[in-house]
């Protein structure tokens, strides 16, 4: 992934869900038997118990980490991490797992079970109040069910759920490790969409306000990051630009004065 999951910045992929063609008698056709699978894995996808999308969004998160270099726990980005949410290890009852990955690309996600995951690069370029609201944010998306929602659309547009389908195991049995791989790489390229984004936005400064944090950090951060890659929409006008994103925040910290 080249830029955060939760940035509205990226040109997000619309997968359509169709029957393959294919020729009978010469003539071209739906083939129905397909379209039949592709919307039963949906529906299965959208079925999925939290049980289990917390244990694809476990398996995902120790995938990645496998994947990444994992900044060492004496590292300074670890340490820097680990003091900011020292306070923030259980939220409304959910454990959340933090990590750092040592990439300077300027990123950071979370997984339904509680893990968040934060590139050394986007560190890098903020200041603890930046971070924080960050941090908050992606624990928006975990307690409001976003991440929930990004890994049932990862899965039902991955070959996991045609791997669970044909062994008629459960969802998180048959999924291999290539597939763990390619789930996870859907579910970080994941896009939000505004009103997901303005909920997450909304419950990070109400989060940091409430641990008596300061919440400015919203506003600069996102400034930050439209001066780093402008501020325009993605490619599906329903997602905020950072800019507009910063302008809303602003407003609303005012208010609440």
């Amino acid at each position: 992934m080249n830029r955060s999951a939760w940035l509205p910045l990226i040109a997000a992929s619309l997968v359509l869900v169709s029957g393959c063609t294919t020729t009978t008698g010469g003539k071209s056709g739906k083939d129905t038997a397909g379209m039949a699978n592709a919307t039963m894995s949906l529906v299965t996808a959208a079925t999925l118990s939290d049980a289990e999308v917390i244990e694809l969004g476990k398996r995902t998160a120790d995938s990645e980490d496998r994947e990444n270099r994992v900044a060492a726990a004496n590292s300074k980005h670890a340490k820097r991490l680990q003091k900011l949410t020292a306070k923030w290890k259980t939220v409304d009852n959910v454990k959340l797992d933090y990590k750092v990955y040592m990439k300077n690309e300027v990123n950071a996600f979370a997984v339904p079970n509680g893990s968040i995951r934060v590139y050394s690069g986007l560190m890098d370029k903020l200041t603890d109040d930046e971070l924080r609201y960050v941090v908050a944010h992606e624990i928006g998306h975990v307690l409001q069910g976003h991440s929930k929602k990004a890994m049932q659309t990862a899965y039902a547009t991955s070959a996991a759920r045609q791997a669970a389908a044909s062994s008629g195991n459960s969802a998180v049995a048959a999924i291999s490790a290539s597939e763990l791989g390619a789930l996870g790489e859907a579910l970080i390229n994941a896009q939000f969409s505004q009103s997901q984004e303005n909920e997450a936005d909304d419950y990070a400064v109400d989060f940091l306000a409430k641990n008596r944090l300061k919440t400015g950090g919203s506003v600069t951060a996102l400034r930050k990051l439209e001066k780093l890659f402008g501020n325009d929409r993605s490619v599906f006008s329903s997602h905020p630009a950072p800019g507009e994103r910063a302008a809303r925040m602003a407003e609303r910290i005012q208010a609440k004065k």
